[in-house]
């Protein structure tokens, strides 16, 4: 079945950097868009960045642009978000999501499966 497990996430300070990992298994990943959100305490699922199943097509939440950096290998199956410049409202539970075809989307609804999530903590 379709598995998506993410890592890399831990206590950072503000302006600090962190390297977001998912591992996808069960489905084709080169076929079908990814993208991250992420969700804090009392809020709702927020989009993050996407990117289509070629590596392109990539686009970022307002608040992350030019401090994130989403990136994929279809030869190993893994999603990558690189965060840099990090800030405390940038604090929440990260997820890796499948989307339902070639390309991502910044809605929830357009994704089919989603990870368990990997908490991020910035912090001082």
């Amino acid at each position: 079945q379709v598995q998506l497990t993410e890592s890399g996430g831990g206590l950072v300070e503000p302006g600090g950097s962190l390297r977001l990992l998912c591992a996808a298994s069960g489905f084709d990943f080169s076929r079908y868009g990814m993208g991250w959100f992420r969700q804090a305490p009392g809020k709702d699922r927020e989009f993050v960045a996407t990117v289509s199943y070629f590596g392109g097509d990539i686009y970022y939440g307002d608040s992350v642009i030019g401090r994130f950096k989403i990136s994929r290998d279809n030869a190993q199956s893994t999603l990558s978000l690189q965060m840099n410049n990090v800030k405390p409202e940038d604090t929440g539970v990260y997820y890796c999501a499948a989307a339902a075809g070639y390309v991502g989307s910044v809605k929830v609804d357009d994704y089919r499966a989603w990870g368990q999530g990997t908490q991020v903590t910035v912090t001082s």
